[in-house]
């Protein structure tokens, strides 16, 4: 049986047809008409009359050809499946076991994520695509089906890194983050390339996901970055670079020390450090200030954690009440690519050494800028859609 290609007229066997049509689609300049004409006459050549069609794949911008395309042929990431309900439930028992009563320590957790490692084959370069998976297995993990139904075409499932790649290209094709997609020229695919917070917004955008991003510097930078009116066409200030130029660094006792490669000063650290754990403490008790000691799992997604040199997930915080005053002291609880997924997974189930994966103080806040994206509920559709195709954060100042 052999079928037509209605973008060049060459017969081919049926087999071959969809792989042959789909190399079209890597020119921008295709007639969005004949996308269409293509996705159709594909589907009628290589459907029998008597197979009922399955249901097509939701597609909130109506790409039609590559979006079909992409969500038949993505690949789903593979990863280390923890038992016993998730890391997140270990680490909440471990939190609870920490706890002592009377004492003024409350622990908020995000719901259920996957913990994504970086392999040999994307280690110095993939730790923004590892906590795009992160993002992604929470997302597929609750239980609003509408976001199920439109992510990643509705596969349900968690695509691998080659996978996310076509989905950035495709939102950038799309209008989704002009600029960001020029300075790639829009091409990713294949590519040891760094990415940042405003690919991960795009990327979720596309969806129609409510991806918003939280810039944290110094006032002097506010014009630099997207709040600013008329930023969207301003330079983006990019914190990504290879995995290996860690902010922290491990000690010989695996005991995490914070490293200043800035030269800040302490007093200015922590006044950093306060201001950003403040802002993840708000976002995780949606600004409650009847929150009750004790380790609870919120309604709330992770966070995606960006500074020079690395990016991570914020899964939760600690807030430990001290002294006569109740000065608040901060703990982020933290998944980072760059660690394996069994090592904490043990740490977690011995109950030992599991602080120095996951926990990490003011202290260690030294960078002088930080980027952050979480994800409103919700489904955004017609204009507000629209406006999502432009990336604009907060700014927090230090």
């Amino acid at each position: 049986m052999s079928a037509l290609c209605p973008v060049c007229n060459v017969t081919l066997p049926l087999p071959q047809i969809e792989s042959h049509v789909n190399s079209h689609f890597d020119d921008d300049e295709i007639d969005p008409q004949i996308a269409s004409d293509h996705y159709l006459a594909l589907q009628l050549a290589s459907d029998p009359p008597s197979t009922p069609k399955e249901a097509p794949f939701l597609d909130p911008l109506n790409k039609t050809v590559p979006f079909a395309s992409l969500a038949r042929s993505q690949t789903k990431s593979p990863f280390h499946i923890v038992e016993n309900g998730g890391l997140i439930c270990l680490l909440k028992t471990c939190l609870e076991s920490k706890t002592k009563p009377f004492e003024s320590n409350t622990s908020l957790l995000s719901g259920y994520v996957d913990h994504f490692q970086s392999t040999k084959e994307d280690k110095g370069w993939g730790c923004g695509w590892r906590n795009i998976q992160m993002q992604c297995s929470h997302l597929l993990s609750r239980r609003d089906q509408e976001v199920k139904r439109v992510l990643f075409g509705g596969s349900e499932f968690v695509p691998d890194i080659p996978s996310l790649q076509r989905w950035l290209e495709l939102a950038w094709r799309s209008g989704f983050d002009v600029s960001g997609g020029l300075h790639f020229d829009k091409r990713i695919y294949g590519c040891k390339k760094w990415i940042g917070t405003t690919e991960c917004a795009a990327l979720l955008r596309s969806f129609g996901l409510r991806a918003r991003v939280v810039d944290f510097a110094p006032e002097k930078s506010r014009s630099m970055y997207l709040s600013v009116p008329g930023s969207a066409v301003a330079p983006k200030r990019r914190g990504y670079g290879p995995m290996d130029r860690y902010v922290v660094k491990k000690g010989g006792s695996g005991v995490e020390k914070g490293v200043d490669s800035h030269g800040s000063s302490s007093s200015s650290r922590i006044s950093k450090g306060t201001v950003l754990m403040e802002w993840v403490w708000n976002y995780f008790s949606d600004n409650r200030l009847d929150v009750s000691s004790g380790v609870h799992i919120t309604n709330k997604g992770p966070l995606y954690f960006q500074h020079e040199g690395h990016s991570r997930t914020i899964v939760g915080i600690q807030r430990r009440l001290q002294g006569t005053t109740f000065t608040p002291q901060y703990n982020l609880l933290i998944l980072d690519p760059a660690d394996f997924t069994r090592g904490i997974e043990k740490a977690l189930v011995d109950k030992r050494g599991w602080e120095g994966y996951l926990k990490r103080g003011a202290h260690t806040l030294t960078c002088p800028e930080y980027q952050m994206l979480y994800v409103d509920n919700g489904i955004a559709v017609g204009e507000e859609l629209e406006q999502l195709k432009t990336i604009n954060s907060l700014f927090v100042e230090f």
